[in-house]
């Protein structure tokens, strides 16, 4: 039997704690107060009981007794939004004006299909999968790179934050808490250099210190230390 199942009290997400769209539900689900229960996934190792409910090796995965698996950042954003949407005083992570939710997708695509392929997949393979998986060396070029697409993607950003008080408006949605789950991943790496990252620097010491986020600041790796200023909401 996998090691993988559902529990009947509540939804199950396997997750890495690094992964930053794992994160991205994570801060979703404390924003909208939908308690789960965490597991601890490495899906590049390729655990056969993993494989076993998703092949593509990927996280996260959410198990939600009746549904079947809920596999994917895409298909987990739709099931919480169609389940667990907000209620009272909480706001939605997606606006209901048409023009609004159009530049919430527009940022999330941003980055989820660029500044993650571009930056936070590369510094991620290089600084920790391959540690885990001791399969050679971080490769110095391929840093460099990284880092300075990092670079571009924050002046974006930056520009996009000059005259907004969140990514998409006036208000938090989805999309700042996608690029807020990368920042804090590069954050905890080390790659940030605050002192030049503009208007991103103001945007995430308002969403670092918001109470969805305080789980996160707790997330530690093994053998691998958090960046002095990861946990600091003062940095």
């Amino acid at each position: 039997m996998p090691r993988y199942f559902y529990d009947w009290s509540m939804p199950q997400l396997l997750h890495h704690k690094l992964d930053p769209s794992s994160r991205l539900i994570r801060l979703m689900l404390a924003e909208y107060g939908i308690d789960v229960d965490l597991v601890d996934v490495a899906p590049w190792r390729r655990d056969p009981d993993f494989l076993e409910i998703n092949p593509a090796a990927s996280v996260p995965v959410m198990l939600d007794e009746p549904f079947p698996p809920i596999v994917g950042i895409l298909a987990t954003i739709a099931h919480i939004e169609d389940n667990f949407g907000p209620e009272g005083h909480i706001e939605a992570l997606l606006p209901e004006n048409a023009g609004e939710k159009i530049e919430v997708w527009r940022l999330l695509e941003w980055v989820l299909l660029k500044l993650g392929p571009e930056v936070t997949a590369y510094l991620l393979e290089e600084k920790l999968i391959k540690r885990d998986l001791r399969s050679g060396a971080p490769e110095p070029s391929v840093i460099r790179i990284a880092k300075a697409n990092l670079t571009e993607h924050l002046a974006y950003f930056s520009w996009v934050l000059a005259t907004r008080r969140w990514l998409a408006g006036d208000t938090l949605t989805l999309a700042d808490f996608a690029l807020a789950a990368h920042i804090s991943v590069l954050d905890y790496m080390g790659d940030i250099a605050w002192e030049k990252a503009g208007e991103i620097k103001d945007w995430y010491a308002r969403i670092k210190s918001r109470p969805a986020f305080r789980p996160l600041l707790g997330d530690r790796i093994v053998g691998m230390p958090a960046s002095t200023s990861y946990a600091d909401l003062d940095f």
